[in-house]
């Protein structure tokens, strides 16, 4: 059963992308982002060789990247989605996320599934606090093929840039989290999953330098 929070979420996530929102159409999203990771792929290349793509560097400079855009991203997200309120848990926040964030600005809405941890509102109390969002639809990743060199569908992470948005954009906003891939569908995984894992609620810090 949907909560009010995420009938709400909804509602706001389909007013902003109708009528807020300036659009690009997802063959050129997926063009330009392509253009990048495989740029990253032939700039970041293994120790003593000169082709060999090093796929966990091209994964920690995408979230390095996507760090630094979510930094500057949240404060568009925030200009407008100003009638979200606050969230007052990470539940809600995970609402959020997929139904406002991801619609926003990718028009796909996650699935907010695996939720880890104690009640709502009580995040405080001990042990893991954390959730997956699955993907059924990828704008980075349409049309697209990972390198088929034997290493590629075991170490990319193609769109790894969205777990350093999801970083970026939530310290903005006091929360320190994790975000990883668990799954991705260009690996030969049945779905497209990240796992967002709260470290701890800030307290006027500035965000770490990631350069």
């Amino acid at each position: 059963m949907a909560t009010a929070t995420t009938s709400k979420a909804s509602r706001m996530g389909e007013e902003i992308w109708k009528t807020r929102v300036d659009k690009i159409s997802a063959e050129v999203l997926t063009l330009t982002y392509g253009t990048l990771v495989a740029q990253l792929c032939r700039d970041l290349t293994l120790p003593n060789t000169a082709s060999q793509t090093d796929y966990l560097a091209v994964n920690a400079e995408l979230d390095r990247m996507g760090y630094a855009i979510g930094l500057r991203l949240i404060e568009d997200f925030l200009a407008k989605s100003q009638n979200t309120g606050h969230c007052s848990n990470f539940r809600e926040v995970a609402e959020v996320i997929s139904k406002v964030g991801f619609k926003m600005f990718l028009n796909v809405v996650p699935e907010v599934r695996g939720w880890q941890g104690p009640p709502a509102g009580e995040e405080g109390a001990g042990g893991p606090v954390a959730f997956s969002l699955v993907l059924e639809e990828n704008p980075l990743a349409e049309f697209v093929e990972l390198p088929d060199d034997g290493r590629a569908q075991d170490e990319l992470w193609y769109s790894n840039v969205l777990c350093g948005v999801l970083r970026g954009a939530l310290e903005m906003v006091q929360m320190q989290v994790e975000a990883r891939f668990t799954s991705d569908v260009l690996r030969g995984h049945e779905s497209t999953e990240m796992r967002v894992t709260l470290v701890r609620y800030l307290q006027d810090e500035l965000p770490a330098d990631d350069d």
